[in-house]
């Protein structure tokens, strides 16, 4: 499956692109949130958690590494930027986490990718333009499940596929 590049001009944006992939997400996915720093992942997981029915602000989990949050499906969000090693994903309790049937969204994912699942959905955000709210996102279904679900993701990112 290539890469889906979406546009994003704000945070609203970013937030509104978190929220159009809510009703693509089911219990047990894997979401990896990579790319610049400042770019976009924590606030694309507000959206989500939003969407999702997190009624609690959604904060960047950097020094707590891992958040749990509440909706119509649990939303289990980590940042292990500062994490040192790969054994450190366990010792926060990812196994856990990605057994709990809740969606896992985990900034700098792309640090851990040895210890996923190999079914996830990889999202890449970056500065462009040279702006400071203009971002892209690639997105890439990776594994059966995200793959399957690709024309749906394809729609659902549409609106922000065309500026692209």
């Amino acid at each position: 499956m290539p890469v889906i590049t979406a546009r994003t001009t704000g945070p609203d944006e970013t937030r509104a692109l978190g929220a159009a992939l809510a009703d693509l997400v089911r219990p047990g996915d894997v979401v990896v949130l990579a790319g610049d720093l400042g770019a976009g992942k924590t606030t694309f997981t507000q959206g989500l958690g939003a969407a999702l029915g997190v009624a609690e602000r959604i904060t960047s989990p950097t020094f707590t590494i891992a958040q749990e949050h509440r909706g119509r499906v649990r939303l289990h969000h980590l940042d292990v930027y500062r994490l040192e090693n790969l054994r450190e994903a366990t010792d926060v309790g990812l196994d856990e986490m990605l057994d709990d049937e809740a969606v896992v969204v985990i900034e700098w994912g792309d640090r851990i990718l040895p210890v996923l699942p190999t079914d996830l959905l990889e999202m890449r955000f970056r500065f462009v333009d040279g702006g400071d709210d203009d971002r892209a996102v690639d997105v890439r279904p990776v594994g059966f499940h995200w793959i399957a679900r690709s024309a749906a993701l394809e729609r659902a990112l549409a609106r922000w596929c065309e500026a692209a």
